[in-house]
């Protein structure tokens, strides 16, 4: 579904990515982890448009989109979430993923987006009531509330990003779970950036690992666990712990 070959993004002289490739097939979950700085979000916001790269090749169900605006490529089937929720709040909460649906698919119509938005919410568990304020989230609302958005637009591909923070413990179980169930039922491919190991690697099937814009591994969870480079520039001593959570996904 999405091949990505040479992605490298430069800021003058800084070299954010450099010469990252990777594949993605229908129906998978890939973790994308690493350090703070390690080039994750640069990554995702070349895959949705928000930077062009500075070289390299992103193919999504065969045609090139490196570089396009982000309205396109959301209208190529690819969604996404942000790490910090900013939604309308002047809006309600079915306003909010209306708004995105409507404007993130091509051709959506007053009520398709409607009822496009109605699914959405059904699917992450929040209030249908189409008056419901976004006052009324709290942190675990906020972040079903991004999910919405992005499956409003019908995404084919879903860049998942850092759904689990300010989550306490049960509320990341829902989530991820959540994420497992946006897969199984509606075949979403997603690409999931996260920080919390311990619920990340018991729900991807692949790990790609980055330290200071650079690929450093790629494997199944419990391969990812155990390379000593990943431990050493990641993991530390959360490794053990890591590799007990990953052993769970074998």
């Amino acid at each position: 579904m999405l091949e990505v070959t040479g992605l490298t993004k430069r800021f003058g002289g800084f070299i954010a990515v450099s010469n990252v490739s990777f594949k993605v097939d229908q129906g998978e979950i890939l973790g994308l982890i690493g350090p703070n700085g390690s080039g994750k979000s640069t990554i995702f916001n070349m895959l949705s448009g928000t930077f062009a790269p500075t070289s390299g090749s992103i193919r999504f169900d065969g045609r090139e989109i490196a570089g396009l605006a982000p309205h396109r490529i959301i209208h190529r089937g690819i969604g996404r979430t942000f790490q910090i929720p900013r939604p309308f709040r002047r809006l309600s909460i079915f306003e909010n993923i209306a708004m995105a649906g409507f404007y993130g698919s091509v051709g959506t119509t007053k009520a398709s987006a409607f009822l496009a938005a109605e699914r959405a919410l059904e699917m992450v568990g929040l209030p249908t009531d189409r008056h419901a304020p976004v006052s009324s989230l709290g942190a675990a609302g906020l972040k079903k509330l991004e999910l919405a958005k992005a499956l409003a637009t019908e995404p084919k591909l879903l860049l998942a990003d850092e759904s689990l923070g300010g989550l306490d413990e049960a509320e990341m179980e829902q989530a991820a779970e959540m994420l497992r169930s946006i897969r199984s039922k509606l075949g979403i491919t997603i690409i999931w950036v996260e920080h919390i190991m311990g619920v990340l690697m018991r729900i991807v099937d692949r790990v790609m690992v980055l330290d200071h814009g650079e690929k450093i591994a790629e494997a199944r969870p419990h391969e990812v666990a155990a390379d000593p480079r990943v431990i050493e520039v990641y993991l530390g001593t959360d490794a053990a712990e890591t590799q007990a959570y990953a052993a769970e996904r074998v």
